[in-house]
């Protein structure tokens, strides 16, 4: 379906696929934001959660696949990225998992599994820990859920392509196209003190959990993945070969595999 693009090249220059025509879409209003939303196909409902600074384009080699193998999914534009609106709180993962879950009740959404992606990955545990009734299962790729799991941030040439392709879509979806390197920063807060689940949280977790990491990843200390999958009861741990961070859109077909195979384990 897609060709690789390791050092993200492509996707600087393009983006990834464009998403398919949706079945619906539009806004929900939630805690003085404006979050908006598409859906597509039909089935079990899967959610899929973008990672900070992106939006829900990043998953145009994923929304496809996921519909051919029978699945509604959604994906969603976290409050102040993509087309979604924010307020002047700050941002905090759990005022964005507040906004997953107004998408759903809109939607009509009882129930689903999450594929979260990095800062997506950090919202959909905490769904799962605060919603269980919520959530059937959790996709946690590339992210930490305490302070000790990042390592010390280095500029390369693919996170900056991908740095790059951010501040293209921002400027073309957002409503404030002038204040990126604002957004940045903003954000930026958020990853420097959140999230901070203890060991005890994180041994409260009843859903299934995939953690799931690139061989590669820039961002997360592999030791972290490992401190995650032990001590979140009955999670798995998965580490792709060949890929960083940016796994959904460097090799697809990889990434996409091991989805499907985290959702038929859970259905």
């Amino acid at each position: 379906m897609a060709t690789t693009d390791d050092e993200l090249v492509k996707f600087e220059a393009e983006g990834a696929l464009p998403l398919p025509p949706s079945n619906e879409e539009g806004f929900v209003k939630n805690e003085g934001a404006r979050i908006w939303y598409a859906s597509y196909g039909a089935g079990p409902a899967v959610i899929l959660l973008h990672g900070g600074l992106g939006n829900s384009g990043n998953w145009g080699y994923q929304v496809p696949n996921l519909v051919e193998a029978g699945h509604r999914v959604v994906v969603i534009d976290s409050r102040g990225h993509g087309r979604s609106t924010r307020d002047d709180r700050p941002y905090t993962y759990h005022l964005m998992a507040s906004d997953v879950l107004a998408v759903m009740d809109h939607a009509g959404i009882e129930e689903a599994a999450f594929v979260g992606w990095s800062d997506g990955a950090c919202t959909s545990l905490i769904l799962a820990d605060q919603n269980p009734k919520r959530v059937c299962g959790v996709f946690f790729f590339a992210c930490n859920m305490d302070p000790s799991g990042t390592k010390e941030f280095k500029m390369t040439p693919v996170i900056d392509r991908c740095f790059s392709r951010h501040r293209q879509d921002y400027q073309a979806l957002s409503a404030t196209p002038d204040e990126f390197e604002a957004f940045v920063a903003d954000v930026s807060k958020m990853m420097a003190t959140e999230p901070n689940y203890s060991a005890e949280q994180l041994a409260g977790i009843k859903v299934p959990v995939s953690i799931v990491l690139g061989e590669h990843d820039e961002f997360i200390k592999p030791e972290h993945a490992d401190y995650l999958a032990s001590t979140i009861p009955n999670a798995e741990l998965v580490l792709m070969p060949g890929v960083s961070h940016f796994a959904p859109l460097q090799q697809p077909d990889l990434f996409n595999r091991e989805v499907r195979a985290f959702l038929e384990r859970i259905e």
